[in-house]
């Protein structure tokens, strides 16, 4: 028997949005959204929750070391960056003029990409 509806829901980020981090270690910093882990409702934003990782030497990385890398951030504790303004904004979804469902601000009312 095949299921009628969709296990992920939709999320209000998606990889290539500019977000700004509104709780945690790095509020207030903006950047890129590198990648969505959509199973565990997490991001990996440019620059935010920036964590230091011990790395054994291997065949890679010869001499091992202290690595800074970015680590995943709750997708609550994120908001999308309205690209008309540049302030945050929350997002909604509704029918652009082609009958699809897009994202827009709910701060300007634009559709968002």
């Amino acid at each position: 028997m095949e299921r009628k509806y969709n296990k992920q829901p939709k999320l209000h980020i998606k990889k290539g949005d500019t977000v700004k981090v509104i709780a945690g270690n790095s509020k207030g910093k903006t950047g890129l959204v590198l990648s969505v882990l959509a199973d565990k409702n997490r991001a990996i934003v440019e620059g935010a929750n920036v964590v230091t990782k011990h790395v054994k030497p291997s065949a890679t990385t010869p001499n091992g070391g202290i690595e800074k890398k970015e680590a995943s951030i709750h997708l609550s504790n994120l908001m999308l960056v309205d690209p008309a303004t540049g302030a945050p904004t929350r997002t909604g979804r509704k029918l652009n003029d082609k009958n699809k469902l897009q994202r827009y601000s709910k701060k300007t009312g634009e559709f968002i990409k």
